[in-house]
This record gives structure tokens, sequence and C-alpha cells, in this order.
């Protein structure tokens, strides 16, 4: 199934990001027709997307405040080349209501939801009353940020623990510590308080009830300007580390063949971005108990890391359909039901980082060739010579395997990392292939637990395999000779 596309008319857009997502960005405007405009800056003069793009502008300077999170200078910079709309990608500005509000007050499109969806959607406070007021099921806790580690206590002892202190700002894993008894919320609270501030500005913390053995279940939602809102069906995103992502199915084994259960998260997802009027891409992330209960945990208000493995099982492009939707023009998703899945598809996010320790570890490309079987899509910013630094996230690449069925997809993941070489640069690959070959991945029954519980990380052969390297250098060498 693919989307149909008809003649729009010729927009210039800006993409305010880097590495594979820009490039992704760039490829989805080129094919409707659109001007994909790149930025580079003085730290990467060589980036890999601007090969997508037709344009590119150097942004000057060094650091990210200086660049991709500097509001006024990108508005200038957009006012100057006569951009129609900015793409944010994801992170950076990607849900900056202020940006997307400056943008609105300039006559630029923001490619994303409305400022208000950003705004009440955006504080996990806010967003928690508003999905509770809408009949969501929401994590027993407080609505509103408790000040004090005084009413951190009180709440504790009324949920009972375990209980999760939580920045209401927060995400990527930040601002998040679990407490099993009063002694640890005594000693906790201050601590996520500072760490909150730190990173986002804001130390309002929550309490929550503390989910055990939790599935992390989301499901992507696209919306148009016209009040049309569509599920894309659910992702399985629960093996993670530092309560960050590392691996994503779609769509969950742990749904499995529940239709009615898969009906039931998909529909209260499209419920809650009808409540905000909501009018892009966006994912709606739940916590799954053991019983198969869930909770609303918050709304990412653009398109996600883990879009592709969507993308495989429903034919659909989502950022053609973000771009799409940020100039008011229609879908061309005829109704819900028009949206079928097939297959099953896996996402191994490679990145820059100790396969054990998963600390980051920046380093230079010296070499990078693939060798992937068919149903495999690798989404990167690599090539020989890429710096990766301690300014960008560690992630490199994105590796989906797609088969029609998931022991398919995981025997395709198996074979694609066995392809996948990058030399110089420290990797979590060694990581991914041994959860593709353990038995508690491969019966789908883990939870967030995952990494802390079965420790895949010890497990890791640290031997060098060099017939293994050599076999590929081989290759690379005989595919270079036109062999």
């Amino acid at each position: 199934m693919t989307i149909r596309l008809h003649k729009t008319k010729h927009k210039r857009v800006m993409i305010v990001n880097r590495g594979e997502i820009a490039s992704r960005v760039a490829k989805a405007c080129r094919e409707l027709g659109h001007t994909a405009v790149g930025l580079w800056t003085d730290n990467e003069p060589n980036a890999a997307h601007l090969e997508y793009c037709d344009e590119w502008i150097h942004l000057e300077g060094k650091t990210n405040a200086e660049t991709y999170l500097n509001v006024e200078k990108l508005i200038q910079v957009a006012k100057v080349n006569e951009i129609d709309g900015i793409h944010p990608g994801y992170g950076f500005l990607s849900e900056n209501g202020g940006f997307a509000k400056r943008l609105d007050e300039e006559g630029i499109v923001f490619i994303g939801p409305n400022t208000e969806a950003i705004r009440v959607m955006g504080d996990k406070a806010t967003s928690k009353a508003l999905a509770r007021d809408a009949g969501v099921p929401v994590v027993p806790g407080t609505a509103e940020a408790v000040p004090t580690v005084e009413g951190a206590l009180k709440v504790a002892n009324e949920i009972g623990y375990p209980v999760l202190l939580k920045a209401v700002a927060g995400g990527g894993g930040r601002g998040m510590r679990a407490c099993e008894n009063d002694d640890e919320v005594k000693k906790q609270f201050e601590a996520v308080v500072r760490e909150a501030v730190s990173a986002f500005g804001n130390g309002d913390l929550l309490v929550e009830k503390l989910i055990v053995n939790p599935h992390h279940i989301e499901v992507q939602i696209m919306a148009d300007k016209k009040g049309n809102v569509f599920h894309f069906f659910e992702r399985e995103c629960s093996i993670q580390r530092r309560h960050q992502k590392i691996i994503e199915e779609a769509p969950s084994p742990f749904i499995g063949s529940d239709e009615e259960l898969r009906d039931r998260i998909c529909e209260t997802a499209v419920l809650l971005a009808k409540t905000v009027s909501y009018d892009s891409a966006g994912t709606v992330e739940f916590i799954m108990g053991e019983d198969k209960s869930f909770y609303f945990l918050e709304m990412n208000t653009r398109i996600q890391v883990e879009h592709p493995i969507t993308e495989e099982i429903t034919g659909v492009d989502l950022i053609i359909c973000m771009i799409q939707s940020a100039f008011g023009e229609d879908l061309q998703i005829p109704s819900q039901d028009w949206i079928k899945k097939t297959g099953h598809a896996i996402e191994c996010r490679i990145c820059a980082e100790d396969p054990i320790t998963m600390l980051p570890a920046p380093g230079t490309v010296t070499g990078f060739e693939t060798n992937f079987p068919q149903g495999v899509r690798f989404d990167h910013c690599l090539y020989r010579g890429l710096n990766v630094t301690p300014d960008f996230d560690p992630m490199v690449g994105k590796l989906v395997a797609k088969g029609l069925v998931r022991d398919v997809a995981i025997r395709k993941m198996r074979a694609a990392l066995e392809g996948l070489y990058i030399e110089g640069l420290k990797n979590n690959i060694p990581l991914h292939k041994v959860i593709m070959d353990d038995s508690t991945f491969a019966e789908g029954k883990y939870t967030t637990n995952y990494i802390s519980e079965v420790a895949p990380q010890n497990k890791i052969n640290t031997d060098i395999n060099f017939d293994s390297i050599y076999r590929k250098l081989a290759a690379a060498e005989a595919r270079n000779m036109g062999m």
C-alpha cells in the first residue's frame, strides 16, 4: 500500500536538523516536488545529509546554542532565504512551542503540530490531567506537580510503593527515579529536582505509581488540519537502557494476536489526539502492565526516531504525510480501515557507544561497509571520516529489518547486523547481536527491565574475530574493483 501523490504547490522547506533524520526529510521533500534546504555548521562542514538537499546554508557557530537551538538566528536565515516551512526533525527544537509560535508570527509554516497542542502535551502534568478528563486511563499519582518532599511522601503512602519521581518537563530518561520506600523518596527528591532544573530548566516533579514488569507501548498517530485523526498501530519499545530505547518492534509481540486490545489502545490514542485538536505526526506513549492494563504516559509532539518500522508495516510515508498536513493538504487517507498492517519490523539503533557499559564513545569512522539481505533498510549518517563528537546524540543509524512474520524479521536482522561493518568507531552492534540470539527476546516476553535482568551486555564476546573482519574487507575490496 502506498500514498497516492498529487501535484502540490512548490515550497521551500528548511530542515533544522542534521544526520539521518535530515536526510530522511530531504528525500520526502524532493519526492513531493519541494526544495529541500539543508543546514551545515562549523562543526560539520561535510555533513552527510547535504547530499540529499537541493540547497545548502551555512549556519555559523560550533555549539548547539549557537546553531540548531538559536531561534532568532534560524528565523533570520529562513526569512533571508525565503523559506516557506521548517521541518525540525526530532530533538533540538522539534517540541519547542516558543519556536513554533515565532515561526507562526513570521508567516513561516512549522512542520509539526499547532502551538497549543505542543504546549498542552509537552507538560506531563497538564497532559495527564487532560487525559484523565478525556477518560483516558492514567497511572495513579499526582496530576499536578508536588513542590515538597513532604508532599511526595504523602502521595507515595496514599498510592503505595514502589513509586516514580518524574520531572514534569522530562524526557529521554532524565529526571526520573524509582523509590521503594520513604527513605528513598527523601534521598532522591532533591536530586531529581536538581537534575530536572539542569536538563529542562524546570524542577517540578510528579509522583506516580511504578508499574512492575512494564511494557512500553506507543501508538503512532497522524492528523490533518481538517479534524481527521488516524492511527498506524502500535510499537513495542521496551528494550531500553537508562530509560532510552535501543530496539523497537511493530507490531508489539506482547499484544500479539489480541486484536481487541490492539484496537482499544490505538483508539485511545486517537481519542486523546482529537481532544487536543492535534494536526500532525505524533506518538501517544503508554505503559502496559503484566495483566495488559495500560496507562497513558505522555505524548511526543513530533516524529519519532522509530517511525521507520511503522512505515514498513503500513506502507505509508509518515514524513510525507507530516509535510502535507502542515501545508493544509489532503492526506489522501479515505478512512481508518484503509490503513492495514502486514508483516513485522524491527529497528536496532546503531550508536557510538561501548556495547558493555552502554556509555557514549565518541570517535572517527575510518571504514564503513554494508552487505544486507533483502528486506533491510538502513537510515544513517555514516561515511568514512565522520567525526562523532559528544555534542550530539550518539546514534549514527537505524537498522530496520522486515519479515512476513516476526521470526523472519529477527533472522533478517541477525544477517543485517553481520553485514554492517563500522571501523574506528566503538559501537553497540555486538550488543544487538546478543539480543537477537537471546531466548527471552525470541519469545517476545521481555519488559523494560530486560537490560538489567537479562544483562545481554555481559554475554558479549570481546575476542576479536579476525576471520569475519577479513571476509568483510575482502568483500568491500571486491565491490570497489567492480567484481
